[in-house]
């Protein structure tokens, strides 16, 4: 009688465990892109040459989302290039979940913000706004369809959450070390705008499980020289100048993420 009650209690256990759910190993997250993806402006790096931080909105969306496991590919300073080069080969079959933020240095917007902000007799910032918007309009398009292409075919059942960059100015320049006129910071926000809309239409293009988030409205009333900057001014260590602070991260970028992973 023992021996057959431990065989049925056997038999049972071992029905259970096929119909239990399996503990689950985690949804693996990957993160691609650039400075904006990396934590670039957050001031504190696990990984410096690509300035990869813990505060950056990977990592706070891993850290509270159960089940979430982040790789944090992105660097500071890439361009598409470097995504294709350098971060895909972290992407699987096993991929759940992609964010990217990719373009602005492609089109060295970096720089166009740096030259306008020197005063108007020492910078070219009309020619190089000009010259930024020619290659996102032109040139761009078909860096982003490549990269898009690349992660759909190595992450083939994975979401791909791609992410615009927000409007950095105000309608002042409240930094003493910069000379941005008002017509100069309208033009460089358009220019925001114009590499949002087009990254918008080549993510929507890609297929339906790329999803579009736009950074511009979530960061509405947050930009430098704003009462709540979540964008950094000038800053002394230049390289973190106009990029999302901690609190852009969290309160930014976080819930783009979300809506779609949630």
């Amino acid at each position: 009688m023992l021996e057959k009650a431990f065989v049925t209690i056997a038999a049972a256990g071992a029905l259970l465990a096929i119909l239990a759910p399996t503990a689950s190993a985690g949804q693996q997250y990957v993160a691609l892109g650039d400075s904006y993806s990396s934590g670039t402006g957050t001031g504190e790096y696990y990984h410096e040459p690509c300035q990869r931080s813990k505060h950056s909105y990977a990592r706070i969306v891993a850290r509270e989302r159960p089940g979430t496991d982040v790789i944090l590919a992105a660097c500071s300073g890439a361009e598409t290039a470097d995504v294709l080069r350098d971060q895909v080969g972290s992407l699987s079959r096993e991929t759940r979940w992609v964010s990217i933020t990719i373009g602005g240095n492609d089109a060295g917007f970096s720089r166009v913000v740096a030259e306008c902000a020197k005063p108007g007799w020492a910078g070219h910032c009309g020619r190089r706004v000009t010259e930024a918007r020619q290659f996102i309009r032109r040139t761009l398009p078909e860096r982003l369809r490549s990269v898009y292409e690349v992660i759909e075919r190595r992450a083939p059942d994975a979401t791909v959450i791609v992410l615009s960059y927000p409007r950095l100015l105000k309608d002042t320049d409240c930094d003493a070390g910069t000379f941005f006129s008002e017509h100069e910071m309208e033009r460089l926000n358009d220019t925001a705008e114009l590499l949002r809309d087009k990254t918008s239409r080549y993510a929507r293009a890609a297929g339906q499980r790329f999803r579009f988030r736009d950074a511009i409205p979530g960061f509405a009333g947050h930009a430098v020289c704003s009462g709540n900057e979540w964008l950094n001014g000038l800053e002394r260590s230049v390289g973190e100048s106009f990029h999302p602070n901690r609190a852009g991260h969290r309160s930014g970028y976080v819930p783009l993420v979300r809506s779609v992973m949630d």
